[in-house]
């Protein structure tokens, strides 16, 4: 996520299934019931992060609908979605309502969700309550890690997160308007290396333990992680990835990705600045039965439009990094929203 990704190249060679994963057969029967699966990774605008999106003081159903109704109005109907433990260590119950509200919207427009729980990206520290205020034009300046270096020092976070984990797949375990549990986005990120190693295999286990009807699925991000890539591939349902690059590098994704005989979606795409777009990428999910989340609905708190590794304080950038829509639901770009229209029809 919001990282710089590189050309995913991995071996092809048959690996062993963790005891419990979806067999093939049962992961592309699933997929075969599916739509073309397109749509982005959500937050409304008024968020800076995953906190400000979920704790009860700040959680916006009004934009939620507005925005969503901006993401139907394309044709999009998948929405990958961040969660945050301290959201629900606060006050799980009020969580657990706040993401039925949430479905709810999502599902008056016909769009299904992908959650992800855990996150190795952006800030380290974190706390409940008032968020901090976006520094103005900083790409993503307020996106918290979860749990990040917290876990390092306090090892009993593990049990909280456990319970956490547990708690919101048994409550929706069954949900027919989630898609997938993405369980950990980009491990290893932001210096964790193997220190993201404990957490990454015990929510597997603890997904296992659950076994929602849902698949489960830890996105593959950076070629060079090869044992964090071949230990997400055995313990995925479904195959999912992060591309960022140009069609070449995509190309090779998929055909790779293709070699394990699962559904293929890529959760994370289209940086205008790589030659990552829409005319570039959507036609080439398509034709290949991949599923496409680019990042970024609406230009926001996020401030995901700016490119990353500004200092900040310049004018928004004449061609916007992410995002499609601003507030108000105009678009960074008619020819954009139409090209985008026309392929979901």
């Amino acid at each position: 996520m919001k990282a710089i990704v590189v050309l995913l190249l991995f071996s092809t060679t048959l690996y062993a299934q963790s005891p419990s994963t979806w067999s093939t057969d049962k992961a592309n029967n699933w997929y075969a019931q599916q739509p073309w699966m397109t749509g982005a990774n959500f937050i409304p605008s008024t968020a800076v992060n995953q906190l400000e999106m979920w704790q009860e003081d700040t959680f916006d159903p009004t934009t939620i609908k507005t925005e969503l109704g901006y993401a139907a109005a394309i044709g999009f109907n998948t929405m990958r979605v961040y969660l945050h433990h301290v959201a629900w260590q606060e006050d799980a119950a009020g969580f657990k309502n706040r993401i039925k509200q949430y479905l709810r919207i999502a599902a008056s427009y016909n769009i299904k969700t992908i959650f992800v729980f855990f996150d190795d990206c952006w800030r380290d520290q974190y706390h409940p309550g008032t968020q901090p205020a976006p520094i103005p034009g900083v790409h993503n300046s307020g996106w918290l890690k979860d749990p990040g270096g917290y876990i390092d020092n306090n090892p009993a976070l593990m049990d909280t997160l456990q319970w956490y984990v547990k708690d919101v797949l048994t409550t929706f375990e069954n949900d027919e308007r989630i898609s997938m549990w993405d369980l950990y986005n980009e491990p290893g990120h932001f210096g964790h290396g193997d220190k993201s190693w404990p957490l990454l295999k015990n929510v597997v286990s603890w997904a296992r333990a659950i076994q929602p009807s849902q698949p489960i699925t830890i996105g593959i991000w950076n070629k060079d992680f090869t044992a964090f890539n071949q230990f997400q591939l055995e313990n995925s349902d479904v195959i999912t990835f992060h591309n960022y690059r140009d069609t070449t590098s995509l190309l090779t994704a998929i055909d790779t990705l293709k070699g394990y005989k699962r559904p293929v979606i890529c959760t994370e795409y289209m940086k205008r600045p790589n030659n990552s777009t829409f005319a570039t990428h959507l036609p080439i999910f398509k034709v290949n039965s991949v599923g496409a989340i680019n990042w970024g609905l609406v230009a926001g708190k996020t401030q995901t439009n700016y490119p990353q590794g500004n200092k900040g304080g310049e004018a928004a950038p004449a061609l916007w990094y992410h995002d499609i829509f601003r507030p108000d639901g105009s678009p960074f770009d008619e020819q954009e929203i139409s090209f985008i229209k026309k392929i979901n029809q």
